[in-house]
């Protein structure tokens, strides 16, 4: 009995491994396609959303498959309950990617006004949720704490641009008028990224609570204010 649930978790790890690398790469050329404007990438994403569904459905398939016949207890137990919250967040990701997406085939803008990207810091914001998804994904595959509780710093960058974003915006409408609905549609933009790191901020509470049975969610979330378990 011990062989064959081994074995299955192993191919449900690789299973999510999998699905965390699609989200990834959908989320990265999701920012491509903002950045630039690019429709035709943008629609790639938009079609490669299926494939982000169909694993979400293939790893709760799995996981129930796991609990019913093997009945998995004390670590084992953690690692299923992590994989399939961890499967519900990174198809929430992989909708975000979809959003930004439609954004940029909705969008009649031939460019962006790069002096605008560059205040209202989107392309750096972009490069922090890709950072905390690697990193986070790291922390899964080398079972780090260190790693794990380093994602929730990385989410303060995150909240300070999106704070600041809305009143940048306000003043760059205030003197281009016409730009009224792309900058409103930006403000969706970013509040689709703040929701991304609230979502890798799941997946590294997570991959915490597996490691070492600590559930996190609902407390204060900084790398410094998380003990730090020398001995992992």
């Amino acid at each position: 009995m011990v062989k064959f649930i081994e074995s299955e978790l192993v191919q449900l790890k690789k299973e999510v491994d999998e699905m965390w690398t699609l989200v990834y790469n959908q989320l990265d050329r999701a920012s491509e396609a903002v950045l630039t404007l690019n429709k035709e990438m943008a629609q790639q994403v938009i079609v490669r959303e299926k494939r982000v569904n169909a694993f979400e459905l293939k790893i709760d398939s799995d996981v129930e498959d796991i609990i019913a016949l093997y009945n998995p207890v004390a670590v084992d137990l953690r690692f299923v309950l992590a994989m399939l919250k961890i499967n519900t967040d990174l198809e929430r990701l992989g909708d975000f990617a979809e959003g930004l997406a439609r954004f940029v085939v909705k969008c009649e803008e031939p460019a962006l006004d790069p002096d605008l990207l560059k205040n209202i810091r989107l392309e750096e914001m972009f490069t922090q949720v890709l950072s905390m998804l690697e990193t986070a994904k790291k922390a899964l595959n080398e079972e780090s704490l260190e790693l794990a509780t380093s994602v929730f710093a990385k989410d303060n960058l995150i909240d300070e641009i999106n704070g600041e974003v809305t009143k940048k915006l306000v003043d760059y409408i205030g003197k281009n008028p016409e730009s009224l609905s792309l900058c409103l549609n930006l403000i969706s933009v970013f509040r689709k990224l703040e929701r991304s790191g609230d979502h890798i901020n799941n997946l590294a509470e997570e991959i915490v609570f597996y490691i070492d049975a600590k559930v996190l969610k609902h407390q204060g979330k900084t790398d410094e204010s998380y003990p730090q378990n020398n001995n992992k």
